[in-house]
């Protein structure tokens, strides 16, 4: 390896500039670090925009901080201070024709104890009598690698999985959870359901042997995420970052890379680390490690859009009595969960307006697709009238959409990350990381940015590994 190695990092989102920052503390100067970003700006789903004179984030807008690496990360860029907490507790369901309280002791929509779901009103008396058998029913088999509506339902029943458990996960993956694994989409589920005979009881046991962390696991950064992008390529002054880069070719030589550019332009590195969605990463693995690049394929998106409506405060007509609401597959609308954003992040809160942010898409369903921004923001306002019951039409509506955004975990996903493994172990210097493999969310991100680059630095001459190991 030179004296001064080079390593590059292929894409400028969070999973990328947190990597270059991770790069950066463990190596120091020593190391020639360049960010390559194929677009106009980094950050790429954390957006932040101005909606009637506010900072809205029209992508992702939460962290979950209960993840040590994005705790740290927060800490080390001086955003701890900027930690913005919901200003409203709980949230909703829309089912069997009115909004319903999410029964707070649920893991992943997995009732711990029964009487809250009673209360709730989200099931039927035959659904809620179906549930109460997972109390009774014997341990039956598990596949190595079940969906999760094979895992749920024949413990509680199709009205918890289809009113509780899949709008749940729609809300985080915007996928059907009949397609989602289990192992890989919600692993705590998976591990009751296969250590228990009741899946109730045991997720009843795992509450009361580990209460959660006091303060909310899901804040906000005042001013918005980009502040967290601003932050990440703030420090990295030094780093030779490059936007409108998009890296076209991947070539091995020897133990160090080849990538081509526009043009011809060509650079070579020590160490790539391609932070890309796995779309993008199996193009550029094609040569490398075609093996790598056909299960990285295999990686299903959804397309998704982000509509933030400007409501005069007299449409209200209800108190917004929680961060929002979510809307199950069966009930059949556009709406897959709605953020009642004054009520979510106090900063948004306004004495004339009111923010809604509504989300539609799902893998499988692209309805949304096929309508312009003035008839998607007419859709979704008359399905607001009647899950909210708004009595007057928006001001203005903003649409942000989203294709091939967000990857899908569906059955077979750990092995077609097993398979990206071993065919990566015939290159020590190359690595992926990002949504499309081992969690979608930002934390999840950062903390699969801080692993990575773990596992990279022995290979850079005189560095040491990041100090107690990846969170």
């Amino acid at each position: 390896m030179a004296s001064r190695p080079r390593a590059v990092v292929v894409g400028g989102g969070v999973s990328g500039l947190a990597t270059a920052h991770f790069l950066r503390r463990a190596a120091g100067p020593d190391l020639e670090l360049t960010l390559l970003e194929a677009g106009d700006r980094l950050g790429g789903k954390v957006l932040t925009q101005p909606i009637a004179g506010h900072p809205v984030d029209t992508g992702p807008d939460a962290l979950l901080v209960r993840v040590p690496a994005m705790k740290a990360l927060l800490e080390a860029l001086d955003l701890d201070s900027a930690i913005v907490a919901p200003g409203a507790g709980g949230a909703y369901v829309w089912s069997r024709g009115r909004l319903r309280r999410l029964p707070p002791s649920t893991l992943f929509g997995v009732p711990q104890r029964l009487w809250p779901l009673v209360r709730s009103g989200l099931l039927s008396p035959v659904g809620l009598a179906r549930a109460g058998l997972d109390l009774v029913l014997p341990r039956r088999p598990v596949g190595a690698d079940p969906s999760v509506g094979e895992l749920i339902r024949p413990r509680l029943g199709s009205q918890v999985f289809d009113r509780l458990v899949d709008p749940l996960l729609g809300g985080v993956h915007a996928g059907p959870a009949d397609l989602l694994s289990a192992r890989s989409a919600v692993p705590e589920v998976d591990a009751l359901v296969r250590g228990s005979r009741s899946v109730s009881l045991a997720a009843r046991r795992r509450a009361k042997a580990g209460p959660p962390a006091p303060g909310p696991a899901l804040v906000s950064l005042d001013g918005g995420l980009s502040r967290l992008v601003d932050a990440l390529a703030g420090a990295l002054d030094d780093v030779d970052v490059r936007l409108g880069t998009p890296v076209e070719a991947l070539h091995a030589v020897g133990d160090r890379f080849r990538l081509g550019l526009a043009e011809g332009a060509e650079l070579e590195a020590d160490l790539v680390v391609l932070a890309t969605p796995a779309y993008v990463t199996a193009q550029l693995l094609g040569e490398i490690a075609p093996d790598a690049a056909a299960a990285a394929a295999e990686v299903p998106y959804a397309d998704v859009a982000s509509l933030t409506l400007v409501y005069p405060r007299e449409a209200l007509t209800r108190e917004l009595d929680g961060t929002g609401f979510l809307v199950p597959p069966v009930e059949g609308l556009l709406l897959v969960g709605c953020s009642w954003l004054p009520a979510k992040w106090p900063q948004l809160a306004d004495p004339a307006t009111v923010l809604i942010r509504g989300m539609v898409g799902r893998y499988g369903d692209r309805r949304f697709a096929g309508m312009d921004d003035d008839e998607l923001v007419g859709a979704v306002h008359r399905e607001l009238v009647r899950t909210m019951g708004l009595a007057a039409p928006p001001k203005e509506g903003h649409v942000q959409r989203w294709p091939r955004a967000m990857p899908q975990y569906t059955v077979g996903h750990q092995a077609r990350l097993d398979r990206i493994d071993r065919a990566l172990a015939a290159h020590p210097g190359l690595r992926v990381t990002g949504a499309g493999y081992r969690g979608v969310g930002l934390a999840s991100c950062v903390r699969q940015a801080e692993r990575t680059v773990h596992d990279l630095v022995p290979r850079l001459t005189g560095a040491a590994p990041l100090s107690g190991g990846p969170a």
